[in-house]
């Protein structure tokens, strides 16, 4: 059994939990939006064709953001085309991801959709193929009270009142030579900083995020933010991370390690964007929004749903695209990704896992069938829902395995919350140890422990092993147990965690 003790202190935090860090995305790709959220005529639609059992879980998921329209989808998409009478808006390719669009659903249709999921939208404009004037003219009909042409054709096409959308992206992966329009990081910068002015001279309120690296592997990665953040530094509010995990080769312990490379990548853009602060006498801090972010099997893989095999397919609505069945690793690396997320919260402020249904989703649904939760689900439901007040600062003394990419790695992974107002530490715990169970022990400094609320923990099911997945037939085969043997006295906690697992163990605790 390997061993891992962590002591937390009421007095050493990180700073408040961000909301914002539970989000989601919807792009229009694949089923995500088309019989995702959206399929009119199925048993379960409502009168707007919203998907209410996908809806339910969305809710259930405790998603508090949700980026929309894209994604690569965005950089060739005129927003106009979504909105006003359905039987006129044209139908068009994306070339993004060779597919028919309709254009059925629009933004008025997901602000509809947002409002039933109370949810925030977090709306991105084309900076690829459009620009200056684009991004504002959408603001006003997004945002203004009316008066003006935009604002009275947002009334004319059903929706009087504002949306008040306060938070945009600027582009997507404008870093990306797959990218329509792809930029140098000198175009980019200037582009999205005359744009923000633009978009702020319409509505002063609004919040702004900047493309920064698709991922760290990126060629151009830090020259690349420090030229944009040079530029448009004082529009923006936050600067972009994307990043994707996938189990290389069977090499298992790296995939495990992936959230060594989130910390890295994290932390290496805070350097970037304080370092452009400094130079540039700045005062204020530019925030990170971590706006895609998932396991995604990209490589290795020649599955009908692959990009490639899609568009060699021929021009089609809505194709199966990236449709990723999640496993119990899945799960557990995911939970290790919420982890440094959570551990980074206090300049990490947004965070989207990609996608929300169907497309690398936590959620799986059938075209006139049923929707599920993936493997994914669990960890992402349980943080939304539990980690909420302080991020607690951690000490970490854990066994270490060695990985090919990362050396040696922790064992067992860990973040962890305290809520003053309901008297609460919740933490959220992973045992990357493929073989033997670890014995965790907590030392609560200015605390006192009452009780355990609540243990549970996600881990290979009997008859299963580490692929084990959810599926339409066996839906529930991996989820969430009651973890035994979990126990809290004074000022201390000690529980076992089962090999390849993740837990959350919420305690009833007083200040001494």
């Amino acid at each position: 059994m390997s061993r891992a003790r962590i002591t937390l202190d009421r007095d050493f935090t990180i700073g408040e939990v961000p909301r914002r860090l539970f989000g989601s995305f919807v792009e229009h790709m694949g089923r995500c939006v088309y019989t995702g959220i959206y399929e009119p005529g199925h048993p379960e639609a409502d009168e707007n064709g919203f998907r209410q059992d996908v809806l339910k879980l969305v809710k259930e998921l405790g998603a508090t953001v949700i980026r929309y329209p894209g994604g690569n989808f965005v950089s060739g998409y005129n927003w106009e085309d979504g909105v006003g009478p359905r039987e006129n808006r044209p139908r068009r390719l994306d070339g993004a991801w060779h597919t028919l669009e309709t254009n059925a659903f629009g933004l008025h249709e997901f602000v509809d959709w947002s409002r039933q999921a109370g949810t925030e939208i977090m709306e991105a404009i084309n900076l690829g193929t459009r620009g200056v004037d684009a991004a504002r003219e959408i603001v006003e009909y997004a945002n203004h009270p009316g008066g003006t042409y935009l604002s009275d054709l947002r009334a004319k096409n059903g929706h009087k009142d504002p949306f008040d959308i306060k938070l945009w992206c600027l582009g997507n992966e404008m870093d990306g030579p797959w990218q329509i329009g792809h930029k140098t990081a000198e175009e980019y910068g200037r582009l999205a900083q005359e744009a923000a002015k633009a978009m702020r001279f319409v509505d002063p309120d609004i919040e702004l995020v900047a493309c920064g690296s698709s991922s760290s592997a990126m060629p151009t990665f830090g020259a690349w933010e420090q030229t944009v953040l040079t530029h448009a530094y004082e529009e923006v509010d936050y600067v972009s991370l994307h990043a994707y995990y996938q189990e290389h080769e069977g090499d298992v312990g790296s995939f495990l390690a992936s959230a060594v490379d989130t910390d890295y990548f994290i932390e290496s853009v805070i350097a970037t964007a304080d370092a452009v602060r400094a130079k540039g006498k700045h005062k204020k801090h530019v925030n990170l929004s971590f706006d895609e972010w998932n396991v995604w099997y990209q490589r290795g893989l020649d599955t009908e749903d692959q990009p490639s095999q899609v568009a060699k397919a021929g021009w089609r609505e809505h194709p199966r695209v990236i449709e990723d069945k999640y496993n119990v690793t899945d799960a557990v690396v995911v939970g290790t990704l919420l982890n440094s997320l959570l551990r980074h919260g206090d300049r990490v402020k947004i965070a989207n896992q990609a996608q929300l249904v169907n497309v690398i989703a936590p959620i799986l649904s059938e075209e006139n069938g049923p929707a599920w939760r993936q493997t994914i689900f669990h960890p992402f439901a349980r943080m939304a829902e539990l980690a909420k007040g302080q991020i607690l600062r951690l000490s970490v003394d854990s066994d270490k395995y060695e990985n090919t990419r990362f050396g040696d790695t922790d064992l067992v992974d860990v973040s962890a919350t305290w809520n003053e107002e309901t008297g609460r530490v919740a933490l959220f715990v992973a045992n990357r140890g493929l073989e033997e169970a670890a014995d965790v022990e907590v030392a609560l400094r200015g605390f006192d422990a009452r009780r355990v609320l609540r243990a549970e923990v996600l881990e290979i099911p009997e008859g299963g092993n580490r692929f084990t997945v959810n599926s339409q037939g066996n839906p529930d085969q991996v989820g969430l147990k009651p973890l035994e043997g979990a126990k809290a006295s004074g000022s201390e906690l000690r529980a076992t965690l089962p090999a390849l697992s993740w837990a959350v163990i919420e305690l009833d605790v007083v200040k001494n």
